[in-house]
Parts: C-alpha cells; structure tokens; sequence
C-alpha cells in the first residue's frame, strides 16, 4: 500500500481530502509559543525535540501507525492519504507527518511526504 502524508496549517487553506485527519491544534502545546521555536521548523532538530517530548504526541503517531496498518489489511486496497494539521503547519504538524513517515517507512511501507505549509511565512497571531 502507498501511503501519502500531508502536513499543513489550518491557517493557510483548507485542510487536504484525507482518509485519516490528525488534527494537532487543540490537545498539544505550540512551539510558536516558544519565541525561540516561532520562526524554526520541524527541519530544525530543537523543534522536532519540543514537539515530540509532548505528552501524547508519540502515543498519537504509534496509533496513527496501528491505523495505516489497519488500512492495509483491508480487502479495499488503494493508496492511503494521512494528513496531519495544525494553526500554521510548520512545528507540530511538520514533526508528527515525518515521524510517522519515518516509521511507516521503516515498516515496509512505501510513503510520500509532502508538507504543504512548512515554507510559508510565520502566522502572527
């Protein structure tokens, strides 16, 4: 099975058609919050670091692994579209697409990244 994984912002656009939506938005802390986080991005490692030492964020990924998963062991087959949001798309969601693509990938899946937001400007709010 092809996986296809977004991360975006939902501040940016609509989020992606997808058949599993993480929305980080509302249950894990921002990293924009963080005045030296706010203009990094999941590319930086102190990013990365801060949003996987969430509480829940790494429980999150492995469920959303036992997901795609679950998806390929049913009798539809297809490709999988897994989109992972949040307010601008550059920190929480940026990190858990690539993580989860890392360990899909690691587990025989064949997996596209794309991160639709990670490159826009910083969302002042």
């Amino acid at each position: 099975m092809n996986v296809e994984i977004v991360s975006f912002g939902y501040l940016h656009a609509a989020p992606p058609a997808a058949h599993l939506m993480l929305d980080l938005r509302s249950h894990f802390r921002d990293p924009h919050v963080s005045p030296e986080l706010r203009f990094l991005t999941a590319e930086d490692e102190s990013v990365r670091h801060a949003v996987l030492a969430t509480p829940g964020i790494v429980p999150l990924i492995t469920a959303a692994m036992l997901a795609a998963d679950a998806f390929a062991a049913g009798p539809g087959g297809g490709d999988l579209v897994i989109a992972a949001g949040c307010q601008g798309g550059r920190h929480r969601a940026a990190t858990v697409a690539l993580t989860l693509a890392h360990q899909l990938t690691g587990a025989g899946h064949t997996v596209t990244l794309h991160h639709r937001d990670l490159h826009k400007p910083v969302v002042h709010r």
